[in-house]
């Protein structure tokens, strides 16, 4: 199978690339530094240069795909909104209807668990309701993104499935060490619980929604098993201490944050070969 994988180079796809080579995929990857990607070409991906902003590169991106798996994206870290909102949602659609115009058969969007808000009163259900006008742009974007492609889908016929992932960790990630120092000037309550989950985790899931048929224009949470307190994260790299504000309220959503994964479960088969944080600390997978 022919598979183009967008942000290859990133934390995630630089993780998830070599695991589909090593699975006997032809991968291709697009990335705006073919140089930055030297490590992948050399494991056997074929790189196309360019981006999501340059509609000219897409064309030559997916000639001859089968599946498009988008990884790429700016962070809420950037503080450039408008390249948040350009890549995340205009280059999605552009991506697609470049996968579309090629005959691409699916497309798995990698979206994220932050589009949930608060006071559901459980955790986050994949029909639960989203806002669009989220004031934080990477959340909104995504939503934007998610609206279009179940669009597409819907009018075109499209094979779109989408991916809501929980905070991705381990492998030598320093994602966990690079989040802590966000959390006090984000004001997130020690109480407050993560939902993450592992890279194997999200390399399986990404594998059953390629394999899988029969889930055209469905959206899935991906998570671990145990979501885990702020206060206990920042506690695992030392920096507890100064990552909360001493004079903080109680907490008022214990749901907020944490996603429902039955469906994927259900659905797919899914089950997380790291069902914790713990469990990825005591193995030495972090």
């Amino acid at each position: 199978m022919k598979i183009l994988i967008t942000g290859a180079t990133g934390k995630v796809g630089s993780r998830f690339v070599p695991r589909m080579l090593a699975k006997g995929y032809e991968v291709t990857i697009l990335a705006r530094d073919a140089a930055k990607a030297s490590a992948l070409a050399e494991l056997g991906a074929r790189v196309v240069t360019g981006d999501l902003y340059n509609t000219a590169a897409l064309p030559p991106a997916v000639e001859g795909i089968d599946a498009v798996i988008h990884l790429a994206a700016l962070f809420r870290t950037f503080t450039d909104n408008d390249g948040i909102i350009k890549t995340n949602h205009a280059g999605t659609v552009a991506l697609a209807n470049a996968a579309i115009a090629a005959g691409v058969k699916r497309f798995i969007f990698v979206s994220t668990g932050n589009v949930y808000g608060s006071g559901y009163r459980h955790p986050a259900k994949e029909n639960d309701p989203v806002n669009i006008n989220d004031p934080r742009p990477y959340s909104s974007s995504k939503i934007a993104a998610e609206q279009e492609l179940i669009s597409l889908h819907k009018n075109t016929g499209f094979d779109v499935r989408v991916l809501r992932s929980g905070f991705v960790y381990g492998d030598k990630d320093p994602h966990i060490e690079e989040i802590i120092p966000f959390l006090k000037k984000m004001k997130r309550h020690s109480g407050s619980r993560m939902h993450m989950v592992h890279h194997l985790d999200v390399s399986q899931a990404l594998t059953l929604l390629l394999h899988t048929d029969g889930l055209n224009g469905e959206i899935f949470n991906i998570a671990d098993d145990a979501p885990i307190t702020l206060y206990e994260l920042a506690d695992s790299v030392g920096q507890a201490t100064d990552a909360f504000d001493p004079e903080e309220e109680p907490l008022n959503d214990p749901f907020e944050g944490i996603m429902d994964i039955s469906k994927l479960r259900k659905m797919t088969g899914f089950r997380p070969l790291v069902p914790s944080y713990y469990v990825a600390r005591d193995l030495d997978i972090l």
